[in-house]
């Protein structure tokens, strides 16, 4: 029953986050390309560089909410990598903690702005769109970002701890950056 619960949360947040996430970016491809085809034919499209930009902040917010899905989120481990034992029990609970803390933030923040948007009727300068629906996207990527880290939490605890680095502490400074001597 949990693991269809949890089959189940996987895969409408691989809907909502991914493919929003992948139509936000062909959305992106295909208004610059109008863009260019506008510039060069000297009819330019002025709402094409807000468009793209809207786009864009979609993509980028519902991408980071997907990363939180399969565990691709962006993590410092030298603490990990140093102090083990410590640090390795406690990966778990510092991840998902800061990081639903962080998003929680995040969603509140976002709801504040787009409840202020919607309050002051703000709209887009060259798009019929109201600003609060391109404010949304915090407080929705938030919720999807924090049910995501829930659902890693049970189908993929693994990676969220980071097993075996295989790194001794004494070469974590070699590990990700090489130095070369100038020939």
């Amino acid at each position: 029953m949990r693991r269809s619960i949890s089959s189940m949360l996987d895969k409408v947040i691989r809907i909502v986050a991914d493919v929003a996430a992948g139509i936000a970016c062909a959305g992106v491809l295909i208004v610059v390309l109008l863009q260019v085809i506008g510039r060069l034919s000297g009819h330019p499209l002025p709402w094409t560089e807000e468009a793209t930009r809207f786009l864009f902040i979609w993509m980028v917010f519902l991408g980071l909410a997907a990363g939180f899905r399969t565990v691709e989120s962006a993590r410092v481990v030298i603490f990990l990598v140093m102090g083990r034992r410590l640090f390795q029990h406690l990966a778990v609970p510092i991840y998902v903690g800061s990081s639903v803390f962080f998003f929680g933030l995040m969603g509140w923040t976002g709801f504040t702005l787009m409840r202020q948007q919607m309050m002051m009727n703000e709209t887009a300068a060259t798009l019929p769109i109201p600003m609060w629906v391109i404010g949304m996207v915090m407080p929705v990527s938030a919720v999807i970002a924090i049910l995501a880290i829930l659902d890693s939490l049970q189908t993929r605890r693994d990676l969220i701890a980071l097993p075996e680095l295989g790194i001794p502490a004494g070469e974590i400074a070699h590990a990700d950056v090489s130095i070369s001597s100038g020939h």
